[in-house]
């Protein structure tokens, strides 16, 4: 007994340990798994691999993403899709669903980043940033391949954390650096006694730079140094006050300037200095303005002179003082600058551009529509200004339309001057908001807070209207030649339309009225669709014509109706008569047929239309017999013998056998027949030397 169990052991184990010899193949599997998945066995989604070979599951598939992710901070899905194997649209998804859930991740581009990889890239960064003082947020995208707004994002709230530096300008600096330029700064506005331009210093402090650490310095940017040298404004460790356009006027200088005058007024008994109508001002003031005034040529702005002097001086004594100015005077004799009123002075440059922005939005409005109508343009002004009390450009007076001694040929003057005025202060306004904010100052005490602008406008006026008119003349000029290739063209379509009816006429009386003919006919004459119609035509009722007609000025409306009431009859010579009355009146031309036109026409017609009739043999026969009451008996009657005599050889030779009878005689005779009388007399039909 112990044996056979001993036995069965043995062979349990074989059995067990034996591989099979029968494998399921791929098919049998994709079944397989196909009909689990039908009876729910598995509830869950499966993804196939590029390969097609294996499946994977959402959850797996995400996990795989997951530990990549962690592995190396920055993922693309392109290189993921590769990696797994996975089709990129599953990973899309997957990864959409995973950056979802973790808020430490973002998927930018195309690739899946890490606020670990993040940590690691700004630990880099300011490793940099300390052995170089300085480094550009462009140098740092480009590195990285990624956008500079995404470097700000990532730099910022790192900054004083894992990244040692200041963020300034597009730039990063280290807080020794920042101490230095500081330290720079200070020095600079502290060593100023006099008014001075603030970018003329900051471009020496560059220069400064550069010189002390040669080609490879660190580049330093203008809002930089204007940046600290606010903070230290604002901290009181500077005095002073700065002015429109970056002018510096320290503290130091007011009291300097007093203890000057005194000196010199108690040792020559008068002061030193420019005598004005209002005040006495020293020879520095005019080397301040003329600077600012430099400055705003060169960068083509424009610049009150009151916004840079003193306040008690007024509009009188600061043309004067700009009389002075030996960079507004060479301006002024090469066309680079133009002075406004009292105190403004405009680069040509900036003239120049709200010019051109002026010209675009009097195509905005509208140009081309009141140059097709013959009306002068009518625009409106925007009431909103930013630099004044809130009234808008409307009051510029008639003086100020009259003044640029520029009219119009059409319209009323007053009109056009003062549409306009409007129309370049409103959108000088406009280009306000696009440029930079204009500083405007006038006199104290003076409410004219818009002077500027209708000094500007009044310059622009004349220039806006000249081109006005040179565009609007060149654009009547295009509608000239345009109108006269429409004329040329209805007159070539009316010539063949007319030359048309005029031939096909001559063949009217052959025809009787057919009733379907008629129905076509009636359908025409109400503007209905005829089946078979190929051309795209308009169709017109005999209302509609009417309405068309009555629309048409004077005689022109009357002649117009008369050739549609023509339309409505039967009569061919009243309806060429009406035509011919209307196209006289409109101007055109009624061309007549002629001989030599006919024989042209019909030739052409012959070559085009007169075409063989191809029919089936059995059709012939009920063809001729449609043709009987439109043909002469006697063209009847060979027509007819043709066709029974061909009909009945053909007849014959399908019998036929290859025996010789009787058969044979006939269909000799058939022929015969055909080519000694039928044939001869059918050509002579056909060539019309038949006299019948």
């Amino acid at each position: 007994m112990d044996a056979e169990l001993l036995e069965l052991q043995r062979q349990l184990e074989a059995a067990q340990s034996a591989r099979s010899s029968v494998r399921l193949s791929e098919r049998n599997v994709v079944e397989l798994v196909q009909k689990l998945q039908e009876r729910g066995i598995i509830d869950f989604e499966l993804l196939h691999t590029v390969s097609g070979k294996e499946y994977i599951t959402s959850d797996h598939l995400k996990h795989e993403i997951k530990m990549e992710i962690n592995k190396r901070g920055r993922v693309s899905l392109v290189d993921l899709s590769d990696t797994l194997g996975v089709d990129l649209y599953h990973v899309e998804r997957q990864s959409q669903k995973i950056v979802s859930d973790d808020p430490t991740l973002m998927l930018i581009n195309g690739e899946i980043m890490s606020q670990s990889y993040w940590d690691s890239v700004t630990e880099e960064i300011n490793e940099k940033l300390q052995e170089r003082s300085q480094i550009a947020l462009a140098e740092i995208a480009a590195q990285l391949h990624i956008g500079s707004e995404l470097v700000i994002n990532i730099l910022e709230p790192r900054l004083g954390t894992i990244v040692k530096g200041r963020l300034e300008g597009g730039q990063l600096y280290t807080p020794a650096y920042v101490s230095r330029i500081t330290a720079m700064v200070r020095g600079a506005a502290r060593g100023i006694t006099v008014p001075t331009n603030l970018p003329s210093v900051w471009n020496s402090l560059q220069q400064q730079l550069q010189e002390m650490h040669g080609a490879s310095g660190v580049s330093v940017e203008g809002s930089f140094f204007q940046s600290i040298f606010n903070g230290l404004l604002k901290e009181g460790a500077v005095l002073g006050s700065v002015r429109a356009g970056g002018q510096w006027t320290p503290a130091v200088f007011a009291h300097a300037q007093k203890e000057s005058v005194d000196a010199f007024f108690s040792q020559a008994r008068y002061p030193d200095g420019i005598a004005l109508d209002a005040v006495f001002v020293h020879h520095s003031v005019v080397g301040m303005l003329d600077a600012a005034v430099g400055d705003a040529i060169e960068s083509g702005h424009w610049i009150d002179s009151l916004s840079v002097l003193p306040s008690y001086i007024s509009g009188p004594d600061a043309t004067k003082i700009l009389s002075l100015c030996p960079s507004l005077q060479r301006a002024v004799k090469s066309s680079k600058a133009v002075v406004f009123g009292e105190s403004c002075v405009f680069s040509s440059m900036f003239i120049k551009n709200i010019f051109d922005r002026l010209e675009k939005e009097m195509d905005s409005f509208g140009i081309k529509h009141s140059v097709g109508q013959g009306k002068p343009m009518n625009v409106t002004v925007g009431s909103e200004q930013r630099t004044g009390s809130g009234s808008d450009t409307k009051d510029l007076g008639d003086n100020d339309a009259s003044s640029t001694g520029v009219s119009s040929d059409r319209g009323s003057k007053k009109k056009k001057g003062k549409g306009a005025g409007s129309n370049k202060a409103g959108a000088l306004l406009k280009d306000d908001d696009n440029d930079e904010s204009i500083p405007v100052k006038g006199k104290k005490g003076s409410d004219d807070v818009n002077g500027p602008l209708k000094l500007l406008s009044s310059h622009l006026r004349p220039m806006l209207v000249n081109s006005w008119m040179k565009k609007r003349n060149t654009m009547l000029s295009g509608n000239a030649e345009r109108r006269r290739r429409l004329l040329d063209n209805l007159q070539k379509q009316l010539d063949e339309d007319v030359l048309d009816m005029q031939l096909y006429e001559k063949g009217l009386d052959v025809f009787e009225d057919d009733p379907a003919t008629s129905d076509k006919d009636n359908k025409l004459k109400n503007g209905m669709d005829v089946e078979g119609n190929e051309e795209e035509l308009l169709h017109l009722s005999t209302a509609d014509r009417s309405t068309l007609a009555k629309n048409l000025p004077g005689v022109l409306s009357q002649k117009a109706q008369a050739l549609v009431d023509a339309l409505e009859g039967k009569s061919f010579d009243s309806f060429m008569d009406a035509l011919s009355d209307l196209l006289e009146e409109s101007g055109l031309i009624f061309k007549k047929l002629d001989k030599r036109l006919e024989r042209s026409m019909l030739h052409s017609y012959r070559k085009a239309f007169n075409k063989a009739l191809q029919a089936p043999g059995r059709a012939v026969g009920a063809v001729i017999t449609l043709l009987k009451d439109k043909l002469p008996d006697s063209t009847y009657k060979v027509l007819t013998d043709y066709h029974g005599t061909t009909v009945k050889l053909l007849a014959l030779q399908a019998a036929a056998t290859d025996e010789e009878d009787c058969a044979s005689d006939r269909m000799l005779e058939k022929k015969e027949d055909l080519e000694e009388r039928l044939m001869p007399e059918l050509k002579s039909l056909v060539l019309g030397t038949n006299k019948e």
